[in-house]
């Protein structure tokens, strides 16, 4: 049994759910999300709560129940309230902004980096923090991995791009290194 798959999700006041076969379509005052569920899995709505249930009891079915009720949650919750990540940039002269939609970073290279905002997300920048909000969690994780990505930070100076929670384990250099040693 999936402890996460037996609790019911709960819909705020303004979200409406449509089930429509195997497609489960969310609507709520931040925008609209829909999405294809495993033909495993059944959902039906009670009392204003949704449940999530296996129609068989395999080892697939119990691991897709979980992950299908996590998904479904998400979906209620960015369009109700949204999802937003934010990184921080460190390094002498690394900077970014947002034009047309549009992250630029410059960030060492001899040229910017352009981030495209796909349909749904946008970016902020305030001083150093870059913003990524929308409503599709899995969106939002997947493009501050690709910022991130752009220049990981490194350990001996924290310089680079890197998550606002995330926290760096520096590295000693060579020169303290070295006088420790003897």
């Amino acid at each position: 049994m999936s402890r996460i798959g037996k609790k019911p999700i709960l819909i705020p006041e303004g979200t409406e759910i449509k089930i429509e076969g195997n497609e489960v379509v969310v609507k709520g005052p931040k925008g609209e999300l829909s999405r294809q569920i495993r033909p495993e899995i059944e959902v039906e709505m009670k009392e204003g709560r949704l449940w999530i249930k296996p129609k068989t009891e395999t080892k697939r079915t119990k691991a897709f129940w979980g992950l299908t009720r996590s998904l479904i949650f998400n979906m209620v919750e960015g369009v109700a309230k949204g999802f937003e990540k934010k990184l921080i940039i460190e390094g002498l002269g690394f900077r970014a902004s947002v034009e047309n939609n549009d992250l630029v970073l410059h960030v060492g290279f001899s040229h910017p980096v352009i981030i495209k905002a796909p349909q749904g997300i946008s970016f902020s920048v305030e001083k150093n923090i870059i913003k990524v909000s929308g409503i599709d969690k899995e969106l939002v994780g997947q493009i501050s991995a690709k910022i991130r990505k752009v220049k990981p930070p490194e350990p001996y100076k924290g310089k680079g791009i890197r998550y606002y929670d995330e926290t760096i384990i520096r590295k000693v250099g060579k020169k303290a290194a070295a006088t420790t040693g003897k």
